[in-house]
């Protein structure tokens, strides 16, 4: 059975895509998420990259997201190292 990660990483960039190819503002999603205008700011700009189960399940389901689409994409690796 997998386990519920202790947090979420949360990708700011990505969120902020998803939230405006809604048409969201950030009030009105932080309202649908139940979380705070503030909180949803902060993780748009990585001030906060880490989210709690519970609170990123509501947020993923306010914006109708997928998993793949929060998340940091993955790095691509570097030539020379």
């Amino acid at each position: 059975m997998a386990r519920t990660p202790a947090t979420y990483l949360v990708h700011g960039p990505s969120l902020r895509k998803q939230r405006k190819s809604l048409g969201l503002t950030v009030q009105q999603a932080a309202a649908r998420a139940g979380i705070s205008r503030s909180y949803l700011q902060r993780l748009e700009t990585g001030t906060r990259e880490r989210m709690g189960p519970p609170r990123y399940i509501r947020l993923r389901t306010a914006l109708n997201a997928t998993d793949d689409q929060l998340s940091p994409p993955p790095e691509e690796p570097q030539e020379g190292r």
